[in-house]
């Protein structure tokens, strides 16, 4: 065992099931463990990697950000947080935003500003969220509460009250949970951890259309699908909707730590001085890295790329018996198998040369956004070998 898995081992809590390799350096989408073995990365740090590893320009200006100012507190302005609010707000059609650290806390933070909207304008009482069953929200206490998968919930009981759940895609289950109690929905477009499953178009549209009408407000859970990883920007966009909040993390700092919570006309004044806040929300650092994504991202010619190696994905997964279905939207996959476990199918990868990750029983996909066609085309080539393993004859 190196040194760096033993230490690993005895010395950090063992919440997580390691793989058993250690990383040492990347660049684009490959990276390479400390014994020089490369691999491909379909799983950019789970959605993380937006630009890859270490892209040119993101390292350039955040090591140039890190020489000038590398963290103020929020009592004070810096330029980076106010351009990537400005860039945001352009891309989305939101009015404000709010900054915080990770897609917990931006989804803690819809939650406040849900309750608080409800409270100055209807008064106490209006407070209860409805959720979607098979969802997946964030692991602190309040977010796990308004997780619809059981799997996560135990040991950690009494939870956040004020939490009911519904069935994804069952507007009749949904309106059934709403009463006068209740002061919004919460749902993503594509429940990553659940399956990579997205919404039904008709159901966002009647649900969308329920709560406009009596002013229950609806939170957009875009911590995954957010930031291009769908082929949109937002993934909102192909549902044809713009929710009263919407909360992104992932792909929005390319590496960096940040949240944030994107707020519309309704809703951007709720919070004033003192209702809420983020020591690092806001990170000079983290913006400045966000700030790269962003204007590259937020970008046509790039999305059109994103949908371009979304369909050369799920073409490569054509012709295989194992490959039961696909799902998601853009470069977000979820590949559905046939007979063999996904971990085991993961497993199988890694020792060939390629990282993926699984969400259920699915093998899921988010390689970087801007990842070059012939990293691409590597990294299915081993994916298809490894699917056609048990198949006989290894096709392409």
């Amino acid at each position: 065992m190196s040194a760096i898995k033993e230490h690993d081992k005895k010395q950090i809590v063992g919440t997580y099931a390691r793989f058993d390799v250690a990383m040492v350096s990347g660049k684009s989408a490959t990276c390479w463990d400390e014994t020089g073995k490369s691999y491909i990365d379909f799983t950019s740090g789970i959605g993380v990697n937006s630009l890859g590893f270490a892209d040119d320009e993101w390292v350039e200006v955040i090591s140039r950000q890190a020489g000038n100012l590398q963290h103020m507190s929020n009592l004070y302005y810096t330029a980076p947080c106010v351009e990537l609010a400005d860039r945001l707000c352009e891309a989305t059609g939101y009015e404000k935003v709010f900054f915080a650290n990770s897609g917990a806390e931006a989804n803690e933070g819809a939650i406040k500003v849900a309750r608080k909207y409800s409270f100055d304008k209807y008064g106490e009482g209006r407070n209860k969220i409805v959720c979607l069953t098979n969802s997946f929200h964030g692991r602190t206490v309040t977010t796990l509460s308004a997780t619809g998968q059981d799997v996560f919930h135990n040991y950690f009981f009494p939870f956040t009250e004020g939490f009911v759940f519904a069935k994804a895609n069952d507007l009749v289950d949904v309106v059934s949970k709403i009463d006068d109690s209740v002061c919004a929905v919460m749902f993503e477009f594509v429940q990553g951890e659940g399956g990579v499953i997205p919404l039904e178009e008709s159901f966002v549209e009647g649900l969308y259309t329920y709560c406009q009408k009596r002013d229950i407000l609806t939170i957009a859970d875009e911590v995954q699908t957010g930031v291009g990883r769908t082929g949109t920007f937002l993934a909102s966009e192909q549902f044809g909707v713009r929710p009263d909040i919407t909360t992104l993390a992932k792909g929005l700092g390319g590496g960096l730590p940040i949240g944030a919570v994107l707020c519309n006309e309704k809703t951007c004044n709720v919070l004033g001085p003192g209702d809420h806040g983020s020591t690092f929300g806001g990170n000079p650092v983290s913006c400045a890295g966000a700030n790269v994504c962003m204007n590259r991202i937020a970008n046509d010619a790039f999305l059109e790329e994103v949908r371009r190696k979304s369909r050369v994905i799920k073409e490569a997964m054509m012709g295989i018996r194992e490959v039961e279905g696909l799902s998601g939207l853009g470069m977000m996959v979820g590949i559905q198998l046939h007979s063999r476990k996904a971990k085991e199918v993961a497993q199988d990868c890694l020792e060939h040369g390629l990282l993926v990750l699984t969400a259920k029983e699915k093998i899921r996909l988010l390689p970087p956004l801007n990842i070059t066609d012939e990293e691409l085309s590597r990294g299915l080539k081993i994916l298809r070998e490894v699917l056609l393993a048990n198949e006989g004859d290894i096709l392409g």
